[in-house]
């Protein structure tokens, strides 16, 4: 995967290692096979050397995995024909699975709401927005994000922690976008397929040479060889990595600008990181970021970012509105800019010289980034009250914003501090009327509160507003799930089902749906969800038992049984193929 800010290499990223690394583990076979004779009747008293050797030629080959191709994409290149658009999506759906299982992604409905809205944005402004991406949240507080195959990429939520505006939350994704669209990731494998055998052979071929001096010093100088060979295999990595970042770089800012955010966050966020590093004490919540460690915020890539982005301002001029309730100050760009902001929204049907201002378009609203921002400090803390202890510790410091009261009545309604929740809601939507967010967190302490009726018209009100708003959906279908009743259920069922294609891949919308249909009596549409939902958490093997079992309902119809095979089908491949990497579901081993 190419990281934005990852050191670490996640125990679930071998979703797609094994195979893609079979025939360069079968050329080393071969190559060994052929060296044995000679390493066995020249060296007999050191029989266990040559092996000790290998194993760290095979570590040096896997340290050299992640290296990036340093050149653009170009039409010739063989990339593509590494894996098939279809088998990264299928890599990428893995890798996000098995995330889920272990618990890793933080699933949210707002919070998931602003990140695709946000992504998505940028994706439809980069150089491919024909490109499919995938945006979700981890649930951990150290700065990073990531992106792997298929336009999978992922971000921790100590990154929107460390951001002071939604820009800077988007400068880091466009990055990440750029990765995708520039095929990184996938050059990345390829230049893995290419150097792994060339570099094992000749590194067996220098042990072998060293070997047949038969001294005492042999075993030092084969140990020299792997340590020069992995010192070479490292210094590619990194050069490819430095590589990738610039283009990335370059590319994210100016997706940033076409998209109408401010292109000077990318710089403000480098340097926010920077300060970081260099105040780092060894804690674990002051240690340094991820991001740091194997993708190094440079002095100069701060200035490149700042360079960039007065370039795209310098065929802009400053504007500020003034009006009663205060003043306003923006940079538009005139005729002839390095990189208009509004490229993205060009409208053959509009003036040539018409030319709006970043934001204008884009619909970018930055109260919901506060609400983000809160939201997931509360929903990231090991617990509802250890964010309170947060919250009121900022209070010792000063007033809290609005988005942190927000980010406090959340959490204690998380700690069953119910008035004390429904009174900083009322505060807060007198201030922001209508808001959805704190409308929903008002009728959700309603609900625990056992106040269903002005829950509801609460409730009834949002969908009557936003009928096909995934968090209001789902929000409000959790709260009818526990009341446990037939009337309850088809409420649900009906709130929800207008959803099903565009949320089917969301395992939190498929358990909301399973229970609906369950209070509904529905029992083979919840059959059906609970599957989907085991199947989207990770648990493909499950998924397939359960459609199994259900398959040998006596009361299907044509239509169910059809739905019920055709997914069979296509899960099939997926577990066979988790089967050959040796994953397999610890729950059913177990039984």
């Amino acid at each position: 995967m190419q990281r934005f800010g990852a050191g670490r290499r996640h125990p679930l990223n071998i979703a797609f290692t094994p195979r893609l690394q079979a025939a360069g583990m079968l050329r080393t076979r071969l190559a060994l096979k052929t060296m044995s004779p000679v390493t066995s009747s020249r060296l007999p008293a050191r029989p266990r050397l040559l092996p000790l050797l290998v194993a760290g030629g095979l570590a040096m080959a896997t340290v050299g995995a992640p290296a990036q191709d340093t050149r653009l994409p170009d039409i010739g290149s063989s990339a593509g024909s590494v894996l098939s658009p279809a088998k990264q999506s299928e890599y990428g759906q893995m890798l996000l699975a098995q995330l889920r299982h272990y618990d890793y992604v933080l699933e949210d409905p707002l919070v998931d709401g602003w990140l695709r809205t946000t992504g998505n944005r940028l994706a439809a402004s980069s150089d491919q927005p024909q490109q499919p991406f995938t945006f979700f949240m981890m649930r951990d507080r150290s700065i990073n994000a990531f992106a792997t195959l298929g336009g999978y990429v992922g971000m921790n939520a100590g990154l929107v922690l460390a951001a002071e505006s939604e820009d800077e939350v988007a400068a880091v994704l466009a990055h990440e976008v750029a990765h995708v669209t520039q095929s990184h990731v996938l050059r990345g494998v390829e230049r893995a397929q290419r150097d792994q055998v060339p570099m094992l052979l000749a590194m067996l071929g220098a042990i072998a040479v060293a070997s047949q001096s038969g001294s005492n010093s042999s075993d030092d100088a084969a140990m020299a060889v792997i340590a020069g060979a992995q010192g070479l295999a490292l210094q590619r990595q990194i050069d490819y990595t430095r590589s990738n970042e610039s283009e990335a770089d370059r590319l994210g800012i100016r997706t940033l600008s076409r998209a109408g955010y401010d292109p000077d966050a990318m710089a403000s966020m480098f340097e926010r990181m920077q300060a970081v590093s260099r105040t780092n004490q060894g804690g674990d919540r002051e240690r340094l970021p991820d991001y740091l460690r194997t993708h190094p915020v440079t002095t100069t890539r701060i200035s490149e970012a700042r360079d960039r982005a007065e370039r795209m301002g310098r065929d802009t001029v400053q504007v500020t509105t003034s009006t009663p309730e205060g003043t306003r100050t923006e940079r538009v760009p005139v005729d002839g800019g390095y990189e208009t902001p509004t490229r993205a929204f060009d409208n053959p049907m509009l003036p040539l010289a018409l030319r709006l201002p970043p934001g204008a378009l884009s619909g970018i609203d930055g109260t919901q980034f506060g609400w983000a921002r809160e939201r997931l400090r509360v929903l990231s803390a090991n617990t509802p009250s250890q964010a309170i202890r947060e919250y009121e510790a900022m209070r010792r410091t000063g007033a809290l914003t609005d988005a942190q009261r927000y980010g406090l009545a959340v959490a204690r309604q998380r700690a069953n501090e119910l008035d004390a929740a429904a009174e900083l809601f009322t505060a807060l939507l007198a201030e922001h009327p209508g808001d959805a967010w704190l409308t929903l967190g008002a009728a959700e302490t309603d609900t625990r509160a056992g106040r269903t009726a002005a829950a509801d018209l609460r409730f009834e009100r949002l969908i009557e507003r936003m009928p096909r708003h995934p968090a209001v959906v789902l929000t409000y279908a959790n709260a009818l799930a526990e009341r446990n009743t037939p009337q309850a259920g088809q409420r649900a069922q009906e709130i929800l089902r207008p959803l099903l294609n565009s949320s089917g891949g969301d395992p939190a919308f498929q358990r909301a749906f399973a229970r609906a249909s369950e209070m509904a009596g529905d029992a083979v549409r919840a059959g059906e969800a609970w599957a989907e939902a085991a199947f989207l958490g990770g648990r493909p093997e499950q998924a397939l038992i359960q459609l199994n079992t259900l398959k040998k309902r006596d009361d299907l119809d044509y239509y169910a049984r059809a739905r019920i095979d055709a997914r069979i089908a296509s899960i099939t491949p997926t577990v066979l193929e988790l089967h050959r990497q040796g994953i397999r579901d610890d729950d059913l081993r177990r039984r």
